[in-house]
């Protein structure tokens, strides 16, 4: 990578992590829910684990659909599978939350969750493939930092902003409402990428 395509791919990398997809409707939601605390383990495991899954990428995951180009609609009718799925636990969270029985993404399950994600595959191939074009791994390392340190301010944007209404959702009716809202923007913002 050059070093003059830094800050090209620095606001790429801000662009792409800041506008909705599916990880900030996600950490929203969990923000409303149940708060930052709660919800920094899952913060971590979509920093780091969309980093990692970024340079994997660019190592040689890609050229796999190069070679099987068959796998690309599998994968993504697999992900909006996961991701409906995911929203159906979203939309019908109000009666763990009620009984404080919510649980929210663990580290772990967030950081797979990347390798499922329309946009994370979206976000991962662009990156690569515009700004590493040689496929050298400091290209792709310095590709992976910028976007685990772009992704912490993002990320944790989304958890305030989900923490902030959660002073308007204190009657169950308006959380179940926020819950329903929540599920429906994950799989709507999944479909650009999918269709």
């Amino acid at each position: 990578m050059l070093f003059e395509q830094i800050p090209a791919l620095v606001l790429f990398a801000f662009t792409a992590t800041f506008t909705p997809g599916p990880n900030n409707m996600m950490l929203m939601a969990s923000g409303a829910n149940v708060g930052f605390m709660r919800t920094l383990p899952h913060m971590l495991g979509v920093t780091l684990g969309f980093g990692a899954m970024l340079f994997l990428v660019g190592i040689g995951a890609s050229s796999v659909f190069h070679a099987f180009p068959a796998l690309q609609p599998i994968l993504k009718w697999l992900c909006l599978a996961y991701l409906v799925y995911l929203a159906i636990k979203i939309a019908t969270s109000q009666s763990k939350i009620a009984t404080g029985d919510y649980q929210p993404m663990t580290f772990y399950a967030a950081a797979l969750f990347q390798w499922v994600n329309p946009k994370g595959w979206s976000m991962a191939l662009t990156a690569v493939s515009l700004y590493n074009p040689s496929a050298s791994v400091q290209g792709l390392l310095w590709t992976a930092v910028i976007f685990i340190i772009i992704n912490i301010p993002s990320s944790t944007t989304w958890i305030f902003a989900g923490k902030q209404i959660s002073t308007l959702l204190r009657k169950p009716a308006h959380l179940l409402w926020f819950n329903y809202t929540m599920a429906f923007l994950l799989v709507a913002s999944t479909l650009p990428m999918v269709l």
